[in-house]
């Protein structure tokens, strides 16, 4: 007793400082050990003091293992598997002492936010992306699928540029609404009426004069693959009359003459005789003189003549060997050439042009333009222009002025050409205009938050930002178009460098937003990791556009780090570690006195 009043030993002199350490960690004293010191007062910083059967012991919290005393390591409870932790189309993320589930992209979480914990019964459920309208464009019906969705085109509508199913980020197919074009001709038969030349539209023919159809109407359907049915009724010839030598003559499709007869059975043949003349009113030396003789058993022959067009024409028709020889003379008026004469268009290099004329005359054309181009994710993007050329060339070609990234619709007509042609050009994209960043130059001081603004779609669509960090010997090495830099946590960050972030260009904002470099968070897949100290570093913003299975990139240097310094989480840890460590000396100190 009288040598523990006279002095006190080392142990009674550690007693205070073990309770001020046992004060600052939050404990309140306990019952002593069996080496007669408090028990709660040696837990780890992960651990509580506990009563089990009467005695006090250390428990590490939940989501740390070890022993509560000298070990609580935390427990990486992703290990088992995304699934097996969160669900199906999650993906997991440890933290220490806990965890964090998100969803795989085309899903998301049932109690609507970003991150979630299974425990209240919250899964990943797939999201409709068909709700939005228009998402497949003109013609095209969405058909959602686990985790995306798939584009098809709807009935009267073909896929043009590309095969089904298709998906409007990643490819070029478009729907166009079927066209059969012109019925084709039947023999013996004109075509009457014709409504429309879509999908279901109907052309109706009647039998030329002396033929008939015993089957019934003779009718052709515009079908599904944008082609015409053919018709399985034919007009067939009725009996063969005797002619009596008188005929008259009816004008039809402008240039055909159909000969009517008057007429008893007979099975004779009979012979023809045409002479035209042509002649020009506004060119005196211009004239146009054919004779040909035409047989045929037909009591009603139809005969089409080749005439130039904007021509004044005076035909004779002759019945030649018969009994009553007859003659009848008729003028025609041809009209401005109507019919196409553009053939076989084609696309080269992207955005030029070439094509076939078919003509008569070798003479100097002049031809239309008018194009239409439009952006599907650029919905404020259009662009219309038109123009003229002329040539003599019987195989012209013209380059276009096109903006990249973008559907064009060409519409050309040649002036004689009563329709126009039309052909669709897709342009690739180009690489996205660099970013906007203003540059930092660090020098052994915190980095400050990176400010990031979004770039305007002026080449093609903008899919995501990367923030990505280098060693700053590798920057003049650095190539943009590189894909192969990973996360921090592969084997070769520290030597090649690592993405820090990834930011998708739908959740940019349209302002800016600021990105602290190592705030130990994830930026999509990546982990935002803390600089190491006394290293040097070059930041780069990388902006990624993505369309029509064609990747480019932009970079711009951010700020380069020269002997990092803490980041300023580090520094406040730091701080409150040395403020701790005075505290205990001057306690030390004073004991001591």
């Amino acid at each position: 007793m009288g040598r523990g009043v006279r002095g006190a030993g080392p142990t009674s002199r550690l007693l205070p400082l073990l309770l001020l350490l046992r004060l600052a960690r939050g404990g309140a004293a306990g019952e002593p050990g069996a080496d007669g010191l408090d028990v709660c007062a040696t837990c780890h910083e992960h651990a509580t003091c506990q009563q089990r059967e009467g005695k006090r012991i250390c428990i590490c919290n939940y989501g740390f293992v070890g022993n509560g005393r000298t070990q609580c390591v935390d427990k990486n409870e992703c290990q088992f598997g995304a699934t097996v932790v969160c669900g199906n189309h999650t993906s997991c993320h440890n933290t220490p002492g806990g965890f964090y589930c998100i969803c795989l992209e085309g899903y998301r979480a049932t109690n609507n936010n970003k991150t979630f914990i299974p425990n209240d019964g919250t899964f990943c459920t797939d999201i409709d992306e068909c709700e939005v309208a228009g998402l497949c464009r003109h013609g095209g019906r969405c058909m959602n699928t686990p985790g995306s969705f798939e584009c098809y085109c709807m009935d009267g509508y073909l896929p043009s540029n590309g095969s089904e199913p298709f998906h409007p980020t990643t490819d070029a197919t478009s729907c166009t609404e079927i066209n059969c074009g012109n019925p084709p001709e039947m023999r013996h038969a004109i075509l009457v009426e014709n409504h429309n030349s879509r999908l279901g539209g109907v052309a109706r023919y009647v039998c030329q004069e002396g033929f008939e159809s015993p089957g019934g109407k003779i009718t052709s359907v515009c079908t599904e693959k944008g082609t015409w049915r053919e018709s399985t009724l034919t007009c067939t010839e009725n009996d063969i009359l005797e002619d009596d030598g008188i005929f008259n003559i009816s004008i039809f499709n402008e240039t055909c003459l159909k000969l009517n007869r008057h007429s008893k059975k007979v099975g004779s043949e009979h012979m023809y005789q045409f002479t035209v003349l042509g002649q020009r009113w506004y060119l005196d030396n211009f004239s146009h003189a054919t004779s040909f003789n035409f047989t045929t058993r037909e009591r009603v022959p139809v005969v089409c003549l080749n005439l130039y067009p904007t021509t004044d024409y005076t035909v004779n028709v002759s019945l030649l060997r018969s009994p009553k020889p007859h003659s009848v003379q008729i003028t025609i008026a041809t009209p401005p050439a109507v019919k196409q004469i553009i053939s076989n268009i084609s696309g080269f290099n992207e955005t030029c042009l070439r094509w076939n004329i078919i003509k008569t005359v070798d003479m100097e054309e002049m031809y239309l333009f008018h194009i239409w181009g439009q952006r599907w994710y650029q919905k404020e993007f259009v662009r219309e222009m038109t123009f003229n050329i002329s040539t003599s060339s019987q195989d012209p070609e013209v380059c276009l002025e096109l903006h990249p990234g973008t559907n064009y619709n060409v519409s050309l007509r040649a002036l004689s050409s009563e329709l126009p042609v039309v052909v669709s050009l897709t342009t690739q994209i180009t690489e996205p205009p660099l970013p906007e960043v203003e540059f930092f130059m660090v020098r052994g001081g915190p980095l400050p938050h990176l400010r990031l603004r979004k770039a305007k779609e002026r080449n093609g669509p903008i899919s995501s930002y990367q923030v990505l960090v280098l060693p700053l010997v590798l920057q003049s090495a650095f190539s943009c178009d590189s894909e192969g830099t990973s996360s921090f946590f592969s084997n070769t960050s520290d030597a090649d460098g690592y993405v820090a972030a990834e930011l998708l260009a739908k959740d940019v904002p349209d302002d800016a937003m600021e990105i602290p470099i190592g705030d130990r968070l994830y930026y999509g897949k990546y982990y935002n990791a803390p600089l190491k100290t006394g290293k040097d570093y070059c930041i780069i913003l990388r902006i990624t556009s993505e369309w029509n299975k064609v990747r480019r990139h932009s970079c711009a240097v951010w700020a380069q780090v020269k002997d990092s310094s803490l980041t300023l989480l580090q520094m406040v840890g730091v701080g409150l570690g040395s403020m701790a460590v005075v505290i205990i000396l001057a306690f030390l100190s004073f004991s001591a006195v």
